[in-house]
């Protein structure tokens, strides 16, 4: 059995035969036609088959690979990937593809969808913390922010967001705002009589 790979009378074990014929081919043809045929491969194979039949051999694919390496495996191959790409790109280039991802996915789904999702998500994690939770952490947050910084911190930028929403806004703005102020207050003065 051994000696089937090895030549007999002088002949080519199929596996010498292949790979000849393999160097040949590659010799003979540069990579452009081997991407043409590539992809006329592929547009035959994807015409002949639906989305359904793909998703069925990627499904099993996925699986086979899944139980046959542990989550340790993963990891390790996702780290190296991660770590390949990182040395490749700089911080602008991740910048750029994530504007690019951002800019396709909201052109995609408009600004209704992300508010629609977006209060989905706050309403299950507020049913699911409850408002004594978001008020501790606030808590929290503004103590750590409290004794990080000092007064004079908080009054400049108080001032600049004041400069910066005086620039933006005319006195009729806070003509309307400061008449809605004086009609809540004394609705609540008289409330409270």
């Amino acid at each position: 059995m051994a000696n089937n790979n090895k030549r007999r009378n002088n002949k080519m074990s199929l596996e010498e035969a292949g790979q000849k014929g393999g160097n040949a081919v590659s010799n003979k043809y540069d990579k452009e036609h081997f991407q043409e045929i590539g992809q006329k491969g592929g547009n035959t194979v994807s015409d002949k088959y639906d989305k359904d039949h793909f998703q069925e051999i990627g499904q099993k694919g996925g699986n086979t690979v899944s139980d046959k390496y542990d989550k340790e495996h993963f990891q390790e191959i996702g780290q190296k990937g991660g770590n390949t790409v990182s040395d490749k790109y700089d911080k602008e280039h991740f910048q750029e593809i994530g504007q690019k991802g951002g800019n396709t996915v909201s052109d995609k789904y408009g600004q209704d969808h992300f508010q629609e999702i977006g209060q989905k998500g706050g309403k299950t994690v507020s049913d699911k913390y409850g408002q004594d939770h978001f008020q501790e952490i606030g808590q929290k947050g503004g103590n750590t922010v409290s004794d990080k910084y000092d007064k004079d911190h908080f009054q400049e930028i108080g001032q600049k967001g004041g400069k910066t929403t005086s620039d933006k806004y005319d006195r009729e703005f806070y003509e309307e705002i400061g008449q809605k102020g004086g009609n809540s207050r004394s609705r609540n003065n008289n409330n409270n009589k």
